[in-house]
């Protein structure tokens, strides 16, 4: 198993959450007031083993980024100034989520990781012709404070009483939204779900939840209610879970004696944890993995969408306790269950004992209780798709183009998409047929519902490219199998595309020039050490 990216499909669950806890912190549980990036999620940390230096004279100083340049990626430079910056910000953030700041060096390699990352994911995706523009963004925030019932200048002003500018959250969401559109571009198109793969996991959802341990009766001695029974909590079988872990990176190909290495440091690190060591600054300070200056924190999704290695692990274990090592692909991993869903039940007196200590998480039903109503959507569209030889501005303008002939009345909707549409549904004259809620992207949909049926809509840009959109007509659905489907299809999904996506960002590191003059530093610093 390979780690996985962890946003979910769109950006605005993760962002959402993100956003929500930093309204919801108090000065007690400042630990979660910081929002922040995950572009680093998508490839593999390749940090070197800390070194502690010895009493021995050190290089040169002119020897030392003499240039001012931390590295070179590609044909951008990051700055000694980006990298100082942004191991300030690492500081703050750390220093607000009360985890421990690992020593200076590691927290210098760590930051520059994610820095060289962050300039790879952003090359490729200007390379596949994703540009985001600062309306795009300020879009992408909109829907966010809507999510949360707020307006945008009161979740500024939150953002920023929580100890984050507010340019590095329109950062954050800039990232987001880039690493979200490169991988519907690159990943998400090509993967196929069947229908016996959704039926597989509808029913093993399902074997799940009816071995879920039920509580037992209450005793019926004649005894007061408040006597008789105490509330307790029990695990949701299949709700929302938030991991930390600490990885313990394995080069590929590695010797035996590497690979002894780092379960050697992995057992170590989790012997330091069951004798209380704090999970957050051993993974500030050790773990191998992009979020470590988070503390390890991976985020928060149903029991089922994380990996297999993962579920197995954590299925039973309550909030607060962690998994032993676990070896995968890319290192041993140690994962911490932070929260997740829990539910109050009633417990015998006889039989109760002391609850758990928990953050309880917002439950993620497999299905909805009952009938599901929902509003369909008959749409259909123009897909122009931006590339090489199209770009961003020529694709809108061809467009507008398009729709002033049609809404004067010199050409049918459906002819224009059987002419001009690049993708499978031209022959159909763009009819994408009845679409529930979730099913498009959400800047298609939200464009979509201000439309009245005949209506056309101006050029509307995705992470596909630009469309026009007219709506036909709406109806009412009951949707209760459509909803525990789509959901399935969501999670599996997820699985595919987190280690799809990660694989392809790996082959565009490899072929990427990146000189790390830190790790030249530390090179040189050895040499004069010895």
């Amino acid at each position: 198993m390979r780690r996985l990216p962890l946003r979910s499909r769109g950006y605005g669950c993760f962002l959402t959450l993100t956003l929500c806890m930093a309204l919801a912190a108090s000065p007690a549980h400042a630990q979660n007031t910081a929002p922040h990036s995950t572009t680093g999620h998508h490839a593999k940390a390749r940090t070197q083993p800390a070194r502690n230096a010895a009493a021995k004279p050190a290089a040169p100083a002119g020897e030392q980024f003499a240039d001012g340049i931390a590295a070179v990626v590609g044909k951008d430079v990051i700055t000694m100034s980006d990298l100082n910056a942004a191991v300030q910000q690492a500081s703050t953030s750390l220093k607000q989520q009360r985890i421990q700041a690992p020593p200076m060096d590691v927290m210098q390699r760590q930051v520059l990781n994610r820095l060289i990352m962050d300039r790879v994911m952003a090359q490729e995706a200007k390379r596949q012709g994703i540009l985001l523009t600062d309306a795009q963004v300020d879009q992408a925030i909109a829907m966010i404070a809507s999510r949360n019932h707020i307006a945008v200048a009161q979740m500024k002003a939150e953002i920023i009483k929580s100890g984050t500018s507010w340019d590095e959250y329109r950062k954050a969401i800039h990232d987001e939204l880039l690493s979200d559109r490169l991988r519907q571009r690159v990943v998400d198109a090509k993967i196929f779900i069947s229908d016996s793969e959704i039926d597989a996991f509808l029913k093993e959802y399902a074997r799940s939840e009816a071995a879920a341990p039920k509580p037992a009766p209450a005793a019926a001695a004649p005894v007061p209610a408040q006597a008789r029974v105490q509330p307790q909590v029990k695990i949701v079988p299949n709700g929302a879970v938030e991991l930390s872990e600490i990885l313990v990176h394995v080069p590929e190909g590695a010797s035996p004696e590497t690979v002894a290495r780092a379960r050697q440091k992995a057992d170590s690190l989790l012997a330091r944890i069951r004798k209380g060591a704090d999970f957050a600054s051993l993974a500030a300070a050790n773990s191998d993995g992009p979020d470590a200056l988070h503390g390890g924190k991976l985020g928060v999704r149903p029991l089922e969408g994380w990996p297999d290695l993962f579920v197995n692990a954590i299925r039973n274990l309550m909030p607060g306790q962690v998994t032993g090592v676990l070896r995968a692909g890319n290192g041993f991993h140690i994962v911490k269950v932070t929260a997740r869903a829990m539910e109050r039940v009633a417990v015998p007196v006889q039989q109760q004992a002391p609850a758990p200590n928990v953050q309880q998480l917002e439950a993620i039903p497999s299905a909805a209780a009952g009938t599901v109503e929902i509003t369909q959507t008959h749409a259909r569209h123009i897909l122009i798709k931006v590339s090489a030889v199209m770009t961003d501005a020529e694709a809108r303008q061809k467009l507008e183009e398009i729709r002033q002939r049609i809404v004067s009345g010199q050409a049918k909707f459906e002819d224009m998409a059987r002419q001009y549409s690049q993708d499978s549904t031209a022959s159909q004259g763009g009819d994408l047929g009845w679409l529930s809620p979730g099913q498009t992207v959400p800047a298609f949909e939200q464009a979509m519902d201000k439309l009245k049926p005949g209506e056309i809509s101006e050029p509307v840009v995705s992470p596909f490219g630009w469309h026009l959109i007219e709506v036909i007509a709406r109806r009412q659905h009951d949707a209760t199998d459509e909803v525990r489907r789509n959901r399935a299809r969501q999670i599996l999904m997820e699985r595919q595309a987190g280690p799809a996506f990660e694989d392809y960002m790996d082959q565009v590191q490899a072929q990427t020039f990146i000189d790390n003059r830190l790790v030249k530093a530390e090179e040189l610093k050895q040499r004069y050490q010895q």
